[in-house]
């Protein structure tokens, strides 16, 4: 771990106690692990149908949650004595707002969760921090428990980009951007210095299989190489929804034939570190750090 990396750091004292709100992926695995590696065991809040059917997380002290009781997460915080809250994992749907248990505190915060959907998943993410927070809570993000996460400027794999490559960062990372400033997605694929597709609402594992099938289908022939690259939304919120990679995102850009992954250092999550770049060193394929609002 570098100097930087440890001064990310939070320092949480004794009876400091650290809630993970945990939705689907390997984000939340990683954070109740680094938390139980440093002492400090985390209460699971496993929001149904994301992180319900993980066995890792359920070995932690844990609650079930669904997204139609939020309203009862800060008194369930409260009575477990909790300090510091992490939001961690991707949530794949909205509430169903018919099958909503209405609470006090929920009608209180209920316009600001209106008008905060009309401005997108991140304006959603600044109320609900907002509110934890309101209550006396410490909202941390995934990259402060474990300092490691986050990805360094630079190559982390033996492959290294070609010259043509280069361009195709440049262009990709330019959409990723333009996208992000929109609130629509934080990922775009570039092949032969040309963007081919956006990340939308079916995440960056459906980016990947939509550029599958254009290889299949022949729509990019010819075309070969190709990368992927992931950025923050310019402004974001970055206690909560970094963009990450991890093995699988590295299989998946394989199998759709791509060649490398770009992602913004110091804004972007690589997850089990040591297996994604074995995973991409077995496969050749370069995973590097880009930086932080900069060009490649």
């Amino acid at each position: 771990m570098t100097r930087a990396d440890a001064e990310r750091r939070i320092k949480l004292a004794a009876g400091d106690r650290v809630a993970v709100v945990a939705g689907s992926g390997r984000l939340p695995v990683n954070v109740a692990e680094s938390l139980a590696e440093a002492g400090h065991s985390p209460f699971i809040v496993m929001l149904a149908g994301e992180a319900d059917d993980d066995p890792k997380l359920a070995s932690f002290e844990h609650d079930r949650l669904a997204l139609e009781e939020i309203g009862s997460l800060l008194p369930l915080l409260k009575r477990r004595k909790i300090t510091h809250v992490v939001l961690a994992g991707g949530v794949s749907r909205r509430p169903h707002w018919r099958q909503i248990r209405p609470t006090l505190a929920l009608f209180r915060i209920l316009p600001k969760i209106l008008m905060a959907l009309a401005r997108g998943d991140d304006g959603l993410l600044r109320v609900i921090i907002g509110e934890i927070e309101a209550e006396g809570f410490k909202v941390v993000g995934a990259h402060e428990i474990v300092a490691d996460l986050l990805a360094s400027e630079g190559p982390m794999t033996r492959a290294r980009p070609r010259k043509g490559d280069l361009a195709d960062l440049d262009a990709a990372l330019a959409a990723a951007r333009a996208i992000g400033a929109l609130d629509i997605g934080q990922a775009a694929v570039a092949i032969g210095g040309r963007v081919v597709a956006l990340e939308g609402v079916e995440g960056t594992d459906g980016l990947l299989e939509r550029v599958k099938d254009l290889r299949h289908h022949g729509r990019v022939g010819g075309r070969k190489r190709g990368v992927l690259v992931k950025c923050a939304k310019p402004g974001q919120e970055l206690r909560a929804d970094l963009p990450g990679i991890g093995p699988a995102t590295v299989d998946a850009a394989h199998a759709a034939g791509l060649v490398g992954i770009g992602v913004e250092a110091g804004h972007s999550l690589v997850l089990d570190f040591g297996e994604t770049v074995k995973r991409a060193d077995a496969l050749g394929l370069f995973v590097v750090g880009l930086p932080a609002g900069g060009e490649p």
